[in-house]
């Protein structure tokens, strides 16, 4: 959370500093509140298939509001654009299996009720670039974006089940390359319909994530955006098995000069 008030911060800050540098750059700066349906499995230190941990039947995760902030920046010609994005996923619930299961180096006893949080903040910094020549062949009506994101991803999982002082946790900051791609059509002026992907797939494990909005300009360098998200993440890393996929609504506000 500390994380993401500093980055959401810096993001405001700058959207009220832009105006002397965006003679020579575009700048967009937004904050979004993601309505986050998890669904999807999760292991640590798995021996068999009943370690799975199912994040609805078993840990009772529910639909979770997180806040989201990004940050666009066109460069002058021949320097890549830069696009930074910070991300807030995060559930806790208490939850039980009916059969025994190992987490970690503990198994948790059956029947018993635990309690568990999950952490998957993450943050995005894209550097892309614009198909030449496109917008102004489309009278600023079509734009194509292609580049390569880093994403950050601050995980941490814990279980604690009370009744037998049992508790194991895992966590840990890992970096993941991706692609980016994104596209831009706006069909009136003031209206424009925004599609981005950022992907991956290495070894038999994937992470993608897609969004797509509608941004409407109100007033000046205002604009609201309606939108989905949808983020699906297949990975065996560091004994951390995970077959997830986090979706849904978010809305948006922000400014663009």
């Amino acid at each position: 959370m500390k994380h993401i008030n500093v980055i959401t911060s810096v993001i405001i800050s700058l959207a009220i500093l832009v105006p002397s540098i965006t003679q020579a750059m575009g700048v967009e700066a937004a904050i979004s509140y993601w309505r986050q349906d998890p669904e999807g499995t999760i292991a640590y230190k798995k021996y068999s298939p009943t370690d799975n941990i199912d994040l609805e039947k078993n840990l009772r995760y529910d639909t979770e509001n997180r806040v989201m902030g990004r940050l666009k920046i066109n460069t002058p010609i021949f320097i890549p654009n830069i696009y930074i994005m910070a991300t807030q996923m995060e559930f806790d619930g208490t939850g039980n299996k009916v059969v025994d299961f190992k987490f970690g180096n503990i198994i948790f006893q059956k029947n018993l009720s635990f309690y568990s949080k999950l952490t998957l903040h993450h943050y995005d910094i894209a550097f892309f670039g614009n198909i030449p020549l496109l917008q102004t062949a489309t009278l600023k009506r079509l734009n194509l974006e292609l580049g390569l994101n880093l994403r950050i991803i601050d995980f941490k999982a814990e279980i604690q089940q009370y009744l037998t002082s049992l508790r194991e946790s895992k966590s840990y900051t890992v970096p993941v390359p991706m692609l980016y791609a994104a596209i831009q059509l706006k069909p009136v002026k003031n209206i424009s319909i925004e599609g981005e992907a950022r992907g991956i797939t290495l070894g038999g494990d994937h992470m993608y994530s897609l969004i797509g909005r509608v941004k409407i300009n109100v007033m000046g360098p205002l604009f609201i955006t309606g939108g989905y998200r949808y983020e699906d993440t297949d990975v065996d890393k560091k004994d951390i098995d995970a077959n997830v996929t986090f979706k849904g609504p978010f809305v948006e506000t922000g400014f663009e000069f």
